[in-house]
């Protein structure tokens, strides 16, 4: 039984290594690899018990192969030199936004938010939270119209402008889409954001508007860029790591917070497995001083928080 765990777990942390990712059920399956990590010290443990010589080897092997995927997650990294102006990036997804208008009005209030990117934002939802001051709060905003999953909105303390380079939909009857938008900064130093909501791997050979939605997020280079939002993907796929190596960095990755899951927490049983779908990529120019999650009752995700220091 061991033998066949380690095999199982061996066969996991190869494709995983490897880059590859078939098309059944793995694109669900690989979000779960910190899960198969810590499993894979199981066999390990039996194996040293046991003084199985072949056995504890393998077990080793696979336990390390899994350590050089996951465990740099929880390894600070050091940041690049930055002086320049301070942004805080709020982003989250609202589940069809369900959570209450003053839960969040009350949330950006207490945070203090320079951005605010929301995701799965209705028509109704935007009416109510200005009704409660979220403009009052963060005056500038642009809004892309939608109901359930396909609205987003950037809310913003400073002034707003559509991106040069509009984020092409995916050719999917309601599904969600990016927002992009351009941030002056007081100094006249501008950012570009990019409030992400990509399709979700529903089933795994259905990843026809998944991985494409991913692809169309802009590389890094060029104007400053933050995306923030929900990928649907974890590190663990290798379309956000490839988006990652044009020039980004991820927030959570670089202040040792990998591990941190976002998702979901919300009419699910307790002891669900969670996973880290949600992120923010800062332009490698960009230091990142901070990350955290935050619980917004009603949603299923788990809001971020980022603050960055531009160069």
């Amino acid at each position: 039984m061991l033998w066949l765990m380690v095999t199982g777990l061996a066969g996991w942390v190869s494709l995983r290594l490897c880059g590859w990712e078939p098309k059944f059920f793995w694109s669900q399956l690989v979000s779960f690899t910190p899960y198969a990590a810590a499993l894979s010290l199981v066999p390990l443990a039996f194996a040293v018990v046991l003084r199985a010589g072949p056995l504890l080897v393998a077990a080793l092997i696979v336990t390390c192969a899994f350590a050089v995927t996951v465990l740099p997650r929880v390894v600070p990294e050091s940041n690049p030199p930055a002086g320049g102006p301070v942004l805080r990036v709020m982003a989250v997804n609202l589940l069809h936004s369900s959570v209450l208008p003053p839960v969040l009005v009350d949330a950006v209030a207490r945070d203090r938010p320079d951005v605010l990117h929301l995701l799965e934002f209705t028509n109704l939802m935007r009416e109510r939270v200005d009704r409660l001051g979220l403009g009052r709060l963060l005056p500038y905003k642009i809004v892309l119209p939608g109901t359930n999953s396909e609205g987003a909105a950037i809310y913003s303390r400073y002034p707003l402008r559509p991106a040069d380079t509009p984020i092409a939909a995916p050719a999917f009857k309601d599904s969600p889409r990016h927002l992009p938008a351009v941030v002056t900064l007081p100094g006249g130093q501008e950012v570009e954001l990019v409030a992400v909501h990509a399709c979700a791997p529903s089933e795994g050979w259905r990843t026809a508007c998944w991985a494409p939605s991913i692809r169309a997020l802009p590389p890094a280079g060029g104007r400053l860029r933050v995306l923030a939002g929900d990928f649907n993907s974890t590190l663990d796929h290798v379309v956000l790591r490839d988006l990652i190596a044009t020039g980004y960095r991820d927030a959570a990755d670089v202040t040792g917070k990998g591990l941190s899951m976002t998702w979901p927490y919300y009419e699910q049983p307790r002891l669900f497995p969670k996973v880290a779908i949600d992120h923010v990529l800062a332009d490698r120019r960009i230091a990142i001083r901070s990350f955290q999650t935050l619980r917004l009752p009603r949603t299923d995700h788990r809001a971020t928080l980022t603050e960055l220091v531009l160069p």
